[in-house]
């Protein structure tokens, strides 16, 4: 219940920093944080699979 509260509280920080930057601005975080969750789940991938160990 507490991971739900935190969840949704960072959510609401992280929606209304958003309603207040610049458009362009918005989506290059947007497209970083894209990137870093998609190398992020290929390295778990790779490492799930038997690849390299950490």
């Amino acid at each position: 219940m507490f991971f739900l509260v935190a969840a949704l509280l960072l959510m609401g920080i992280a929606l209304g920093t958003a309603a207040h930057l610049p458009l362009p601005v918005t989506l290059v975080a947007a497209a970083a944080i894209a990137t870093w969750l998609l190398v992020f789940s290929v390295r778990e991938r790779r490492h799930q699979a038997g690849g390299t160990p950490r």
